[in-house]
């Protein structure tokens, strides 16, 4: 009777200390798999996950153009394992969109940034260099991963409430810059930078069809080459902000035109750079370079 009642209270201690060693949640103190179709969502989803999510990015490549990246059998077999996929969509990830449909899956939750800002193929896909747009999808993604692993709700608000206070300084930075530099005319060689000069309040004066000709990899029309050079050689432009990731002869030629005139060239990228940056790490660095070109400009004229 004895060594019967011993084994009972073993077992019961087993139970019970399993029970307080297993994290909560739906997926039973699983870690998420999450997949980000780009790396600047994976950080982000990265930082507001915390220990309760393993995110991989696919778009990596901080020498490439995103926008020409063809998916591997690699990718392929992390899209079928994943718990949460994040996409940018609007025709910049169609790859992804593929990879969902040739593994299909009922558990596996998806969002779509697009569809959140009620964006489609055509518009400017470029939505995280827009602030407003980047605090919506932290507000999205913390909702999934809640709707997810229900049991870790608090655990991810926490994370969000300690994101938005790491992103602080981003947001202070674009205040700062719309502040001293709002109306000034600049100029830029992909529509890129449409969203953000938006925010920075920045009159971007190139011309559009220029800017998106170059974004879908196309060569823009002459005329609009012309009257971009021409924006160039008058100095009408007091900064132009360069795509490093969407270079071709052309926009070269439009940095060494700026150069000739005394007119800051500042690089900014689709992915981050270096590629262990966070988000905000990399936003950052390139705010200051844009708003230390633009207080160059001023004190010379």
């Amino acid at each position: 009777m004895r060594s019967r009642l011993l084994v009972v209270l073993v077992v019961l201690v087993g139970v019970l200390a399993a029970a307080c060693g297993t994290p909560s949640g739906a997926t039973g103190g699983r870690t998420l798999q999450v997949i980000a179709g780009e790396n600047f969502w994976g950080s982000i989803a990265a930082q507001l996950g915390g220990s309760r999510v393993s995110v991989t990015s696919v778009v990596t490549n901080p020498n490439a153009d995103p926008h020409d990246y063809e998916s591997s059998t690699s990718d392929a077999r992390a899209f079928a394992t994943a718990d949460y996929v994040i996409l940018n969509g609007a025709g910049y990830d169609d790859w992804g969109s593929k990879l969902l449909a040739g593994n299909p899956s009922r558990s596996r939750k998806l969002f779509t940034v697009a569809d959140l800002l009620h964006k489609k193929a055509g518009d400017n896909p470029h939505f995280w260099y827009n602030p407003t747009s980047v605090d919506q999808v932290v507000d999205r993604i913390t909702a999934d991963y809640q709707a997810i692993d229900p049991a870790d709700a608090s655990y991810f608000s926490q994370q969000r409430a300690a994101f938005r206070q790491a992103l602080q300084p981003y947001h202070d930075r674009i205040a700062s810059i719309k502040k001293s530099f709002g109306g000034t005319p600049v100029g830029s060689t992909e529509s890129i930078f449409v969203y953000l000069a938006q925010a920075l309040d920045l009159t971007l004066i190139s011309p559009p069809q220029f800017m998106q000709a170059v974004a879908e990899g196309n060569d823009p029309p002459a005329n609009t080459v012309a009257q971009f050079q021409q924006q160039i050689a008058a100095k009408q432009i007091k900064v132009l902000v360069f795509n490093v990731q969407a270079a071709s002869n052309v926009t070269d030629g439009l940095k060494r035109l700026a150069a000739d005139n005394g007119i800051p060239v500042v690089g900014v990228s689709e992915t981050l750079q270096p590629v262990d940056a966070t988000f905000q790490e990399w936003q950052l660095a390139q705010l200051l370079t844009l708003q230390n070109a633009l207080n160059a400009q001023s004190l010379t004229h």
